[in-house]
């Protein structure tokens, strides 16, 4: 597939996204990527909170990394939605488009005419997503949600750090925020079935997405672990509560990954150990076995791990098939043979900074990965361009509107 010469899978939606920090803007930015004109309305004068969460920032500019990292393929107008003119210019941008993101606090888009069923006369086929920490319905519902915060209250903090009795023992939470992105992710799912829906249906729908129920939606395995057993599971560090061994071993120079998924992995594993009997040992013969015995097996191998360096025993554990892997930091992520293979660091031009590095969607179509071609925009940088084509409002009507600080 040429990526210049073949439409992209959502060409000819239009997405007019409200949202703002990550949630919302990481759905519009994967719409954006698989094809959809997403317009990003933010506030005059200062626009999405992230773009000042800096430093870092894009050399010779004031975008911070972290609002570069959810905004690519965007196209950006400022409006004041607080001001009955533009709520007026909003209304007008809904009756042309498909999608409408949002992320205010429940209710909090009533008071300027811009909540659901307000829209919903302007565009019956219109689809409304409402992102929110806890729902449209809850005992929480007026509650403001925060990933870290959510993170916390949905679980994964209780199964994420060392055990309390160890070392650095305590609740930790992820590394980036990823109940934010699952919404995202989730949200722009949903994006996508309402599509195909109103192809049958020719309506709209209001997509409800809550932080909260994605996060508990998320716990996969240790939701069923607890639902199942009744026990609740507890931190483990890097080890797995269903697989054995599955969990970072210290070597002579560092640390390394080892992912045990099966009974003849574990078995070629203590061959390049040496440690073969342990195989045949009725202990730790079978997954279930060595689950129970994890506190007799684990330092048996770790004893063993100690005695090369980490590239002795990735080698030797790929040789045979044996799942391994090094702990990256992001240096070597991005300097990876297979990151760098994939092209998932992806160069754009940008017009104040000259170009900017972002990470690739992941998605390939035909061998072809699904990236819009422009940056994150400046803030207000298509408010012009977007007011002309969708409104056909003239130039002197947008001087107009700026001068009255509308727009």
């Amino acid at each position: 597939m040429n990526a210049t010469s073949t439409p992209k899978p959502l060409a000819g939606v239009k997405v007019l996204d409200l949202s703002r920090v990550l949630a919302g803007p990481w759905c519009g930015q994967l719409l954006a990527d698989m094809g959809a004109d997403v317009i990003k309305v933010e506030r005059p004068g200062s626009g999405d909170d992230t773009r000042h969460w800096g430093p870092p920032w894009l050399p010779g500019t004031r975008e911070s990394a972290y609002y570069l990292s959810a905004n690519r393929g965007k196209r950006s107008v400022t409006v004041d939605m607080a001001r009955p003119e533009g709520q007026q210019l909003i209304k007008q941008l809904v009756a042309q488009s498909d999608v409408l993101l949002e992320n205010f606090k429940v209710g909090g888009l009533a008071k300027y005419g811009l909540d659901y069923p307000s829209l919903k006369g302007e565009n019956p086929r219109l689809i409304y997503c409402s992102i929110t920490g806890f729902g449209q319905k809850s005992p929480y519902s007026h509650r403001a949600g925060y990933d870290f915060m959510i993170q916390a209250m949905g679980g994964i903090m209780s199964l994420t750090g060392q055990p309390d009795d160890a070392p650095g023992g305590g609740p930790v939470k992820t590394g980036v925020a990823t109940a934010d992105i699952f919404t995202g992710l989730y949200a722009a799912n949903a994006i996508l079935a309402a599509l195909f829906q109103r192809e049958r249906s020719n309506s709209g729908t209001h997509i409800d997405m809550a932080l909260m129920d994605v996060q508990v939606g998320v716990l996969a395995n240790q939701a069923l672990n607890y639902l199942t057993s009744h026990q609740v599971p507890q931190r483990l560090g890097n080890a797995h509560p269903n697989i054995v061994p599955y969990q970072a071993f210290a070597t002579a120079d560092g640390h390394m990954i080892l992912a045990v998924g099966n009974d003849d992995q574990f078995k070629r594993c203590c061959t390049v150990l040496e440690l073969g009997a342990l195989s045949h040992d009725p202990r730790f013969a079978s997954n279930g076995a060595r689950v129970a015995n994890r506190e007799q097996l684990i330092p048996t191998l770790q004893a063993a791990f100690l005695r090369h360096d980490t590239a002795h025993w990735l080698a030797a554990l790929e040789a045979v098939g044996v799942p391994s892997g090094p702990i990256n930091t992001l240096d070597r992520v991005f300097d990876d043979p297979h990151v760098k293979a994939r092209q998932l660091k992806q160069t754009l031009p940008h017009p104040q900074a000259g170009q900017v590095d972002l990470v690739s969607n992941p998605i390939r179509f035909n061998d072809v990965a699904l990236n819009a071609d422009m940056p994150p925009p400046g803030l207000g940088q298509h408010t012009q361009q977007v007011l002309e084509e969708m409104l056909q409002l003239d130039a002197q009507q947008i001087a107009t509107l700026k001068q009255q600080g509308i727009i």
